[in-house]
């Protein structure tokens, strides 16, 4: 990042202000201009210095950093304000962001949990202020895809990460991914995440939910790939209704551009509500008896549904296995055919789920990859972009080749 962020650090002990500023000092792109010992000269010094971020304790005598934040917002709007707190709890959390907060940082902090969140802070209101809306509603609302089974150990979630990681990484639009195995969701063990936040605690705030406090319930995967995580416990799962899904669902669509859905192999009424509200639903089916007895069901189901045949594409997962079973009488006894077929390479699967590295990324030349970035074209064809100009004696040899 080649631009200065200017920032102002508030709180009313000196001691922290000090430590605020030397944990910034060895970052060249992030420069403390000014320091306020309460809210009330934090307006004035904000006023006055116009720095890009404001770091605000949240307890401050006198006037305490949500109310100065309020302020702010009408007195210097170009200041972006980012909360700290030794507080964790959600009413805070939610008091601060609905004021305008952008961030908050729970006290004690490190200095790459500081500077992550200035530079991500940053980012986003330049983009914001450019008008390519980060933070607000997309100019059409995303499209939700939906990765689903009758029948677990299919690849649902290999091919939900996988899936969300290529439109990230080959569309650099928004694209959020949501874990709605309730129970026993593990995209964010497949993509190496430790959410401070999932779904079970966003659901608190669902009465007020928007783009701003769905932004703070979500963790960052990368620049462009957010992902909404399962609860911790099986038990929290009981605290999400169908209600909830469908408004977190509607919410998502006004920021993300694209909505992966990983799910539960169930017809219960919290998938329903996710299928109902999915723009492509991408059944998965592997080469077995079972699964593919499984598959008819679901197809009869969803046809009951009234479910349009546009809305529905199966994924045949693991198709090379050898099992005497030929895919052409598979697709005649389900009476569809198969919109994609993703090779068996267990190695490189495997390997991709124990790094925690998608496999579309670790390994962008295997077959499965190049499979998966191919469904993931036809999704997003609008805002496809071709690979990216490869660096090094790799790049340079394949340039010479071809």
């Amino acid at each position: 990042m080649s631009e200065q962020i200017k920032i102002v650090v508030v709180d009313d002990v000196e001691a922290t202000r000090e430590n605020i500023k030397k944990l910034i000092e060895f970052e060249p792109d992030i420069e403390v201009i000014g320091e306020a010992p309460s809210a009330s000269e934090a307006i004035r010094v904000a006023k006055t210095l116009k720095p890009d971020i404001v770091v605000m304790d949240i307890n401050m005598p006198g006037m305490d950093g949500i109310s100065a934040t309020e302020i702010m917002a009408t007195e210097a709007p170009g200041c972006a304000i980012i909360i700290m707190s030794v507080q964790a709890e959600q009413e805070y959390l939610r008091r601060a962001m609905i004021a305008g907060a952008k961030d908050y940082l729970n006290k004690p902090f490190s200095g790459a949990e500081l500077s992550q969140a200035v530079r991500q802070v940053y980012t986003n209101e330049r983009k914001r202020k450019r008008g390519l809306t980060v933070e607000g509603k997309t100019e059409e609302p995303g499209k939700i895809i939906t990765v689903f089974s009758t029948k677990g150990g299919v690849g649902k979630t290999t091919l939900a990460t996988n899936l969300a990681v290529a439109l990230a990484s080959r569309t650099e639009a928004k694209v959020g991914l949501v874990d709605a195995d309730l129970q026993f969701g593990d995209v964010a063990l497949f993509l190496n995440l430790l959410p401070r936040t999932t779904i079970a605690d966003l659901v608190r705030d669902i009465d007020s939910l928007d783009d701003k406090i769905l932004e703070r319930y979500v963790t960052e995967y990368n620049e462009h790939l957010r992902v909404l995580a399962a609860p911790v416990r099986p038990e929290q799962a009981d605290t999400v209704t169908p209600a909830h899904i469908e408004k977190v669902l509607r919410s998502m669509r006004d920021v993300y551009k694209y909505i992966i859905v990983d799910t539960t192999p169930s017809f219960s009424e919290v998938m329903l509500s996710v299928l109902d509200a999915s723009d492509l639903i991408l059944i998965v089916s592997a080469m077995d008896l079972p699964t593919i007895k499984n598959v008819k069901l679901c197809l009869e189901i969803m046809e009951s549904l009234n479910y349009p045949p546009e809305k529905l594409q199966l994924v045949l997962n693991r198709a090379n296995t050898e099992g005497g079973i030929d895919v052409a009488e598979v697709e005649e006894s389900l009476r569809q055919r198969f919109s994609v077929t993703l090779p068996n390479d267990g190695k490189v699967v495997m390997t991709s789920v124990n790094r925690g590295i998608p496999f579309v990324s670790g390994y962008p030349e295997a077959p499965v990859s190049q499979r998966v970035l191919h469904l993931a074209k036809s999704i997003a064809t609008s805002d496809w972009q071709g690979e990216k100009e490869r660096q090094g004696v790799v790049g340079k040899l394949r340039r010479l080749i071809g």
